[in-house]
């Protein structure tokens, strides 16, 4: 952005030399990069952030230069007055049809205008800042844009269909020749000036050729518009067509300055061109509602975050030299936003101006409050001991980019939590990827995890133990609202584990080590042990897949990755994926971890066997045994099961370890064996099985 010193000179009072000035602009945060001389004039490159599109003119650097030296401003002001000579309605001549897109227009009519070459002192003044002269009209539209912030477009009345202007979406399929004389393509999610035929200008982009100013002109019509912000980004980045105007519209110009900026635009082109200013027309279907900040104490807030000691007057004068008024409330005090500043939301946002404008460099050196410091965030220690048990287990964890490629949409069956009702796209699409095809948010961990197993394997690193912690993201199915976010734990293991003082050197990883990580993790959390269900998953081998259950609720999903997929990454062993709902297991209360004295009197221990049907499975059994509540069975343990020989071929030999315990006293066999007999008989009666001698 080119700002004229000379140019600033008109607008404040400025004392210091150009240089001094532009070092204080860049402490007051708007970074001049550069000075260069243009005749007697100095220009001002300065590096504007995307949140001050106030600055993008001479209008709005004064104002900051009067902050800054506490100097006088004064804001060009025109003599013209406005009127409705013709009596043409509003309707008639203005109509907006999609007030969503467009929330205000004006026109204005000057009539008998003699097209021809600037004055010398307008040239001169556009050229300072990177400006060509074209004609006088439409080198005071571009002077009053640099000098106001407001672009606007000036067309030949006569060119008009119906010399009236119609603002609406584009029709798919129209078209427009814009004035650097580009044929170019519209659709119906772009903004068209139009007459009562065609359209003639992108809106807030470039006007288009056939209606422009040419040395036959005699009669203007001037437009000074208010468009939506998103819109016109859209529109740029769809025409691959970015103007002076457009930067500006697309990061926000003062819909409060309109009308300014046409009797500014207009009395000049009267002066200069001859011309008589006449009729003016403002569409204002939605006015404009100022944003209110509610401080207690804002000087107390100031010291608080920043450690600066204003006064209370200095830190009024610095927000009314910025164009935020204030006035008392019960008990506090309200701050009215500009028009002009889009930036400003919450108490924190005075805060800044009014560090920035005293100097960040007069914020001292100082430690920070000594309460609430080294607070750990609700669920951070069970996360933390979640992070180190999976590393006891030998996993490292993994940080993959949330952007993933989009090819990865259907590879993955998303965990149950994300739900995705009436939504044409439930996936989160970036428009600007900041990695050449990472197009998506992602929906799940498990493609960044992978990504990683490849990478490792490419090395040969065969053995792999990984896990990640981290967000997921899924379109909101309500408009303008942001994705919405879960946290999830997901974890990969391939390969094998040398296991010491065996006589086998290594074992194969499989779906048990899996499923033990996950056990073992969600029980270093305190929270209720999960179940697991077999269950076919899209991205899991059948048969060896399954869902992951909380208090009878799916959360996550387990299991060994599909032959479809590991072929697709070229994985050549068996990899197992695991991936589940961390926030929704955190959000169960922990349980309270309570203290009990190891056992000093000995255990009994039986082992039984039984023959029973193939369906029914070791977990049914425990359940059971368990449901009966005996005090003294203080386990039910897995020991082995066979099938094959002397077993018929729907049934199997499942044996079982139940432990006897007292704290009371030593046990007698009588006693263990009239509790035992009772469990073997509820067995047999429950899953219709035998005991296997």
């Amino acid at each position: 952005m080119n700002i004229s010193y000379n140019w600033l000179k008109d607008l404040v009072e400025i004392d210091l030399p150009p240089r001094e000035l532009a070092q204080k602009l860049t402490d007051a945060g708007l970074a001049v990069e550069g000075i260069h001389e243009f005749e007697d004039d100095f220009v001002f490159d300065i590096d504007l952030t995307s949140n001050r599109p106030d600055c993008l003119s001479h209008l709005g650097v004064a104002r900051e230069v009067a902050a800054i030296t506490n100097s006088k401003f004064q804001i060009p002001n025109s003599r013209l007055e406005e009127n409705l000579e013709s009596g043409i309605s509003n309707v008639e001549l203005v109509r907006i049809e999609d007030s969503d897109l467009c929330r205000r227009f004006t026109a204005r009519i000057i009539r008998n205008v003699k097209i021809g070459a600037s004055p010398e002192w307008l040239v001169k003044r556009l050229e300072a800042v990177g400006e060509r002269s074209i004609n006088n009209v439409a080198d005071i539209t571009n002077y009053v844009m640099h000098e106001l912030g407001q672009p606007m477009h000036s067309f030949d009345l006569n060119k008009l269909g119906g010399k009236r202007i119609i603002v609406r979406r584009a029709r798919q399929g129209e078209t427009i020749k814009t004035l650097d004389e580009v044929e170019r393509q519209l659709d119906e999610t772009m903004l068209a000036i139009c007459d009562a035929e065609k359209p003639v200008a992108v809106g807030g982009v470039m006007g288009g050729f056939d209606s422009g100013i040419t040395e036959e002109t005699t009669d203007v019509l001037l437009e000074v518009a208010y468009f939506k912000r998103e819109s016109i980004r859209r529109t740029s980045r769809k025409l691959l067509l970015q103007t002076e105007a457009s930067n500006r519209f697309e990061r926000g110009v003062d819909i409060e300055n309109l009308v300014r900026a046409s009797n500014r635009a207009a009395e000049l082109i009267s002066e200069l061109t001859g011309g008589e200013a006449g009729e003016f027309i403002d569409v204002y279907p939605t006015k404009f509602e100022a944003k209110q900040i509610e401080s207690k104490d804002l000087q107390y807030t100031v010291k608080r975050l920043t450690g600066l000691d204003v006064k209370f007057d200095e830190t009024e004068r610095i927000l009314n030299a910025l164009g935020v008024e204030s006035k008392i409330a019960p008990e506090s005090r309200v701050y009215t936003v500009p028009s002009w500043r889009h930036d400003l939301a919450i108490e924190e946002d005075l805060v800044e101006e009014v560090a920035r404008i005293v100097g960040y460099d007069q914020i001292a050196d100082e430690l920070p409050p000594a309460f609430g410091a080294g607070e750990y965030q609700p669920n951070e220690m069970r996360k933390m001991h979640l992070r180190q048990t999976l590393a006891n287990l030998g996993f490292n964890e993994a940080i993959s980019y949330s952007f993933i490629d989009s090819k990865n949409d259907d590879t993955f069956d998303l965990i149950p939590n994300f739900v995705y009702e009436n939504l044409n796209e439930k996936f989160v699409a970036l428009k600007d990827s900041i990695i050449e095809g990472a197009v998506r948010m992602r929906p799940s961990l498990l493609s960044g995890l992978l990504d990683a197993v490849r990478t490792n394997f490419n090395f040969q690193n065969k053995n792999l133990k990984l896990f990640e912690i981290g967000k997921v993201f899924s379109a909101s199915n309500k408009e303008n609202e942001l994705p919405n976010e879960r946290e999830l734990l997901a974890l990969v293991l391939t390969g094998s584990e040398t296991l010491e003082n065996k006589a086998m050197a290594v074992r194969e990883l499989d779906f048990y080590d899996a499923k033990g990580a996950i056990e073992s993790a969600i029980d270093s959390t305190n929270a209720p042990q999960v179940e697991f269900a077999e269950k076919e998953v899209k991205h899991l081998r059948k048969g060896q897949s399954a869902e992951i259950l909380l208090s009878g609720k799916a959360i996550g999903m387990i299991g060994r990755l599909s032959d479809e997929i590991s072929q697709s990454y070229k994985f050549k062993q068996s990899v197992f994926v695991a991936e589940l709902d961390l926030q929704s297991l955190l959000d169960v209360h922990a349980h309270e971890i309570r203290y009990r004295p190891l056992p000093i009197y000995p255990s009994i221990v039986r082992d039984v066997s039984f023959l029973l049907k193939r369906k029914f499975s070791f977990s049914e059994i425990k359940q059971t045994i368990e449901d009966q509540g005996f005090e003294l069975l203080r386990k039910v343990e897995f020991v082995d099961v066979y099938e094959g020989k002397g077993i018929a071929g729907d049934e199997r030999s499942l044996t079982i370890r139940l432990e006897y315990r007292s704290n009371e006293r030593t046990l007698t066999e009588e006693q263990v064996e009239e509790i035992h007999l009772k469990i073997v008989q509820s067995i047999e009666k429950s899953f219709d099985a035998r005991q296997r001698i």
